[in-house]
This record gives structure tokens, sequence and C-alpha cells, in this order.
């Protein structure tokens, strides 16, 4: 099906201008300015007058939970949150179960996807301390990255072994997607608490989570990544940045295409300070930590001066009885957020901390350059058509109600918001609808021009 979207705001390439686009056969065909004549023929009409048509958002960071974790979220109800959230375009860490690290073990996520899947997908390989000769075999135009742990998450993929990390970084064939935090340090930490503890001199509620993986923690596995990185010539991300002191191993003077060494953060860690422990406890438990509020506002100015170039989610659901129930040492880490990511940075927008076209910098752009990947991330004619129209003039309450996340909870519940995202297309097909999804087609798997 055609479709002829117009009088909509796009917001591309740092420029704002109204216009009008006509998809068809799953390709942005034309970008119309005004007062072009166009015959769009049959093409089903959308008038989007007051909208803003952005690209499809990129997440290049999410844990979907299939296979082995489908209680908490599966493929399907995971990439319906995500389209009702703007994203058209995700990709999946390898922490499920069985842990996604074999080729064979890859290709069957692959067949997940090409079943389930709203939104166009790609998997990471996961690192362990002995699969080095999979890693190897990793094909950089088929497979987004090569995931690594160096420090221990929820499934426990630490690699720790120093003559393993070396040749993962002298050998991978595609980018290092990096969890960096120094698992000496946690252990340390989590032993001086459950002391403390045990002394009654703490409390194991979750405002003890960024004395247990710390600033300290964070920078020194960072500064070891970087520095393998830049040893061996490996083309590094280090995923959820959350301190000010990190910021300081990256670089913004050269363009994104050109680094090989790239940061990214989440919404939370925008959103959320030390303080918002008191309140949310639970809820926002996290790995990395969210921390101050001075790593908090670093962060922010960060994404205004290019030392942070991209936003991921990391969209992590977890079972309200694995979250809730117990105390800090038995409670996961990770929430869902895929859904609610662009409508919290927008009220971030709002404050005056970033602007629409750097927002669709950070979100759209930036990984499809970041990850190369073709022809998506940017409104332009021949591109896949991966859209979204977003209402900046909504008011609507985030409550677990409204929650999409198979887990039925999100920690943003109560938090006022003025977006919405009306329609979602993914390769030119539409998916999502004031509401309403449309789920006779599904996503591709992404290819990267590598």
């Amino acid at each position: 099906m055609d479709f002829y979207i117009k009088n909509a705001t796009l917001v591309n390439e740092g420029e704002t201008f109204v216009a009008s686009v006509f998809l068809s056969d799953g390709r942005i065909a034309r970008i119309l300015h005004t007062g072009e004549n166009f015959d769009a023929g049959h093409a089903t009409l959308i008038d989007a007058r007051g909208k803003y048509l952005l690209p499809g958002i990129i997440d290049e960071h999410v844990h979907f939970r299939e296979p082995g974790l489908t209680q908490k979220g599966d493929i399907h109800t995971e990439s319906r949150s995500a389209v009702a959230g703007g994203v058209t375009s995700f990709m999946d860490m390898p922490n499920t179960a069985p842990q996604t690290v074999t080729h064979d073990l890859l290709q069957q996520k692959f067949d997940l996807a090409a079943e389930k899947s709203l939104a166009n997908y790609s998997f990471y390989l996961g690192a362990t301390n002995d699969n080095l000769a999979e890693v190897v075999k990793t094909d950089p135009k088929h497979v987004c990255g090569v995931k690594l742990f160096m420090g221990s998450s929820t499934g426990n993929m630490l690699v720790d072994k120093n003559e393993v990390l070396v040749r993962l970084f002298r050998e991978s064939p595609c980018l290092i997607a990096a969890h960096c935090e120094d698992e000496d340090i946690i252990r340390a930490n989590t032993v001086r608490c459950k002391d403390l503890v045990s002394k009654g001199e703490v409390i194991p509620d979750a405002g003890i989570h960024p004395f247990v993986r710390t600033m300290e923690a964070c920078y020194r596995s960072s500064s070891k990544a970087i520095d393998m990185a830049e040893k061996f010539g490996a083309r590094l991300h280090v995923l959820h940045v959350s301190t000010k002191a990190e910021l300081s191993l990256f670089r913004n003077d050269i363009p994104l295409k050109d680094k090989k060494i790239t940061a990214e953060t989440c919404p939370h860690y925008l959103w959320f300070d030390e303080c918002s422990y008191e309140d949310k406890g639970f809820a926002i438990k996290c790995n990395p930590a969210i921390k101050a509020s001075r790593d908090r506002n670093a962060l922010l100015h960060a994404l205004r001066d290019g030392l942070i170039d991209t936003i991921g989610t990391d969209h992590a659901p977890h079972l309200r009885e694995e979250k809730f129930t117990g105390d800090y040492f038995t409670s996961k880490s990770g929430f869902p957020s895929i859904q609610h990511a662009f409508d919290i940075m927008s009220e971030l927008m709002r404050n005056d901390w970033l602007d629409l076209p750097l927002l669709v910098q950070l979100m759209c752009h930036n990984p499809a350059v970041l990850y190369q990947i073709d022809r998506r991330g940017f409104i332009r004619e021949g591109y896949y058509a991966d859209l979204v129209l977003v209402d900046l003039n909504a008011n609507k309450l985030i409550s677990d109600e409204t929650e999409l996340s198979k887990c039925g909870w999100t920690p943003y519940s109560g938090v006022n918001v003025h977006s919405t995202v009306t329609h979602t297309f993914v390769n030119g097909n539409l998916v999502y609808e004031n509401g309403i999804f449309h789920e006779e087609h599904h996503g591709e798997r992404l290819v990267f021009d590598r």
C-alpha cells in the first residue's frame, strides 16, 4: 500500500521544514516541499498538519528476553512496545536462555524475529571467555556487533580473562558493544555492604546501588576497554555511560563517521538521579547504577557537546515479583523503557536541554551512521520508509496501565508528558496508528554497509 503524508513538519539532518512525503514499495519515493504539485494516485492520504515527521528511531540496545525468558517479554510483545514508542529498528542483546554465543543460536533468534517482530531487527553475538572461534566468524554485514560484558549483569556473561580480552579486541571483525563496570570493585563493595547490613548499619534498599556499582567501577572498566581498543584498532561502542568521569574518555573533535570509539547513554540516566531512589526504589535499579545529580547534569551537557553519540534505551523488562519482592541483594536490575524513551527525551527538550533536531540526530541519524545501517535513519528519497509522526502538543500520563511491555509496569509511571507517537511506519507499512496496531507485516533484518 502507498501512503501520502501531507503537510508534515519534517525534522531531518538539522533542518525543520513543512513538506509532504510519498511512500511507495516500502521506500520514501518523493519528498515534496510546499507548493509542489503531485498526483499520489490511490495512495492512502494522511493529513499531518501540525505534527512532526521524524525518521524512525533506532534503538541499538534492548533486551527482549527471547528465547528462554519470555515470562518477562518476548520479541512480539516488546516490538509492539517499540513501535508504539516510535522505534522502527532495534538491536537485541545476547543474555537470554540459552545465551546467544554461537552462530546457530544467533540464527534461531533471527528466525524468531522474522516471524514475530513488528520492527526491524538485528542481534548481537555474545562474547564469553571461551567462544572466540565464534566471534571471529561474525559477518559484519549481517550482524550488528559483538556484546562484551566487562562487568557481570543479568545473565552472568562476564569476560574477565585478560588474554581473551586482548584477542577479542585484536580479532573481532565487527563493532564491540561493551558493558563497562569493574568486577573487582563491585564484588568488594558488595561484600562491604553485606557486612554493614548484617551489623544493622545499612538498610538493604535501592539507595545503596550507586555505592555498590560506583563511578570508580565504571571509569576503571571504560578506561581499560578504550585502552585496548586504541591499542588494537578495534571499533568500540561503550554502552550506557552513567558518570561524569567517563566523559573525559571520549572525543568530540572528529565526525562521527570517523570515530572508532563512541558512547551511548540512556534516558533514565538523564531523567533520574540519586534522589529518585527514595520515591522509585527498586523500580529504577539498573546496571550501571543511576548516580548523582552532577553525573546527570554532565551527561545532559555531553549530548549538546557531542561527547555522547547515541541514546539507547537498555529496555530490560522483569516481572514485578523479581523487582519488588525481597531486598537489595535479590531485586533484579533493569526495567522496561522503549515505549516511553522518546516521551522522556522530548520532556527534556521542553526543559531546554536539547532541541528536536539534536534529539533526532542522537536517536535516529547517529545510530544509522555509527552502525553503518543500509538506507535507514534519515528521511531521504530511496531510503526505507521507516518514519514516525509525533504530536508534541499532546498531554498524557504515563502509567502501569498503559505500559505495553509484557511485564506490565514502568518506572516512569506518574510522569506527565506532552508528546505522543500517532503513526509509525516500518518499511512503508503502517504498523501503529493512534493506539491501534496493524500486524499484517513484519520488520526486516538490518543490513550493514561495512
